[in-house]
């Protein structure tokens, strides 16, 4: 027993190449966006997002599959996290829409970034408490998403920024998702799909339309994607206040 205490607490120390790469990679595309951000180039910042938003999904599947969970990755990857669905979106939000709205513009952000900051430490320390099935907030990566989405959809479509409604809506879009990422909305988490598992063919054909459809025109799929994602917490939130209801009501007709 001894053996296996020290053998577990080894491995948890231990720094493990494979899944810290992905990290390391979901890091970069989160620097990659600031940097191209500044240079005005905001269609290829939201893609890094994206991109991002791939390597973390990666990172913890790969620890996983090859047993290489460790404490110092849970910690970079946090830390990635923070920079790629933290600040990254909201200065790319900011210089891309809203330097104009003046301190408005820049509170919206910093709500964003603080919202992202609270939602990765309230992830860390009630990561044994919660549900594992839903996400406590919506998760920054979706948030990011939102952000992102919204940026490439309008670069992409030439919405002008001399439009006096756009900078307004990314403003409201980028408070929303700051807040819902420290809200107890319950968003699907997507754990309790085993990806070893064998699955009907209906699936893999689902999976065919999804790539299909995102290959059209991916910055109006994925932004519409994320978009229904970001409302759907509160959907689940509504049903779960109505069960409550009607099982109180039920219980009070019992007695």
């Amino acid at each position: 027993m001894p053996n296996l205490l020290n053998d577990e607490t080894r491995r948890r120390r231990s720094i493990y190449l494979l899944p810290n790469a992905f990290t390391t990679a979901n890091l970069f595309a989160g620097f990659y966006a600031v940097v191209q951000a500044m240079n005005g180039r905001f269609e290829a910042a939201a893609i890094a997002i994206f991109l991002a938003l791939v390597f973390d999904g990666m990172d913890g599947r790969v620890a996983r599959l090859t047993n290489t969970q460790s404490a110092f990755g849970e910690q970079y990857d946090s830390m990635a996290d923070m920079i790629s669905f933290g600040a990254a979106p909201a200065l790319v939000m900011y210089v891309w829409a809203m330097q104009g709205l003046g301190r408005w513009g820049w509170l919206a952000s910093f709500i964003y970034v603080a919202g992202g900051a609270l939602r990765l430490a309230r992830f860390n320390t009630n990561i044994e408490v919660v549900d594992k099935r839903f996400f406590q907030g919506l998760p920054s990566p979706a948030a990011a998403a939102l952000v992102a989405g919204f940026v490439w959809l309008a670069v992409d479509n030439k919405l002008s920024l001399q439009v006096n409604v756009i900078p307004w809506v990314a403003f409201g879009l980028t408070i929303y998702a700051g807040l819902a990422m420290v809200s107890n909305a319950p968003f699907y988490s997507g754990k309790s799909f085993a990806i070893r598992r064998s699955v009907p063919f209906w699936v893999m054909l689902l999976f065919v339309l999804v790539f299909v459809f995102v290959s059209t025109d991916p910055p109006v799929f994925l932004f519409g994607l994320f978009c229904l994602y970001g409302l759907s917490g509160w959907f689940v939130m509504a049903w779960r206040w109505r069960r409550a209801r009607a099982l109180a009501r039920l219980r009070r007709g019992n007695n």
